[in-house]
């Protein structure tokens, strides 16, 4: 199946899911729903455990590929191609019933040099009715819902030239280490941007930056559970032609934890000097 027409249907498939989650959120739920383990949030139902389910084997229906992501071997080779499904994206938001959470689903191929690269990503906002996707060499799209149906636009960054007067979105941890290494940054830019917005979760932060909403979002210490969101958000910067790099300007390792700013590519040189 052409790539365009893929994610399409996986779009349509995370609509379908999301309208499962959507209905399990207004639910009434308990707080304690929510668990630390190894530095990871996450729930103690089976929701993502079901949502995963659900979308890997409706995935398979569209083209299996090589399989899933969490299922690889340790050694790929060139041409291969794996799913990566993630969970709910903004556990916390979720929770708390607030809108700004996500599901995604990336595609991954390993290129000549066997390195994972995104080739399709996905990121649905049930509660916003806001879907992301973007191809490879197609560029990015943003689908809302609307009282007349859906609308589907081209997606590009903001051209807002300078960090002043930007609206810049960053993300923290719950592990305390992790969050003043944020905050600290927020500390030295204060000031100059005309707001600075916390929000989350990851994939949607992104998703803002490619579509001009943000000019640019940062986050260090983000880990491997990660992958999912930040690999469907990083497709759409990319494909909307903004700029996303680790804070050193190293590119994104999908084995290992990563310190992200995305930006509209004007702005990159002026806020990345306040990353350290």
């Amino acid at each position: 199946m052409e790539l365009r027409q893929a994610a399409l249907e996986v779009a349509r498939i995370l609509q379908d899911a999301g309208k499962h989650a959507l209905n399990d959120q207004t639910n009434p739920r308990d707080m304690k729903s929510l668990e630390l383990s190894d530095d990871h949030l996450h729930f103690t139902s089976d929701l993502d455990k079901r949502l995963a389910q659900f979308i890997s084997n409706r995935i398979t229906y569209v083209d299996v590929f090589d399989g899933f992501w969490q299922f690889r071997p340790e050694e790929c080779h060139p041409g291969e191609r794996y799913w990566c499904v993630g969970g709910i994206d903004g556990v916390i938001n979720f929770a708390h019933d607030m809108p700004e959470w996500a599901i995604t689903v990336t595609l991954f191929e390993f290129n000549e040099q066997c390195s994972a690269q995104p080739i399709l990503a996905v990121v649905h906002a049930p509660a916003l009715g806001l879907t992301y996707l973007a191809v490879r060499g197609s560029g990015a799209i943003r689908i809302r819902r609307t009282p007349l149906g859906d609308k589907r636009e081209k997606i590009i960054p903001s051209t807002t030239p300078s960090l002043d007067g930007a609206v810049v979105s960053f993300g923290m941890s719950y592990v305390p280490a992790e969050s003043k290494r944020s905050l600290d940054v927020v500390a030295r830019i204060a000031g100059r941007p005309a707001d600075i917005k916390r929000v989350g979760p990851v994939s949607l932060d992104l998703c803002k930056v490619a579509d001009g909403t943000y000019d640019a979002y940062f986050e260090p210490h983000l880990h491997k559970w990660d992958v999912p969101a930040v690999s469907a958000g990083a497709m759409m910067v990319w494909e909307a032609q903004g700029h996303l790099s680790q804070w050193n300007g190293d590119g994104v390792h999908w084995r290992q934890e990563n310190d992200v700013v995305a930006t509209n590519g004007l702005i990159n040189d002026d806020l990345r000097q306040y990353l350290v």
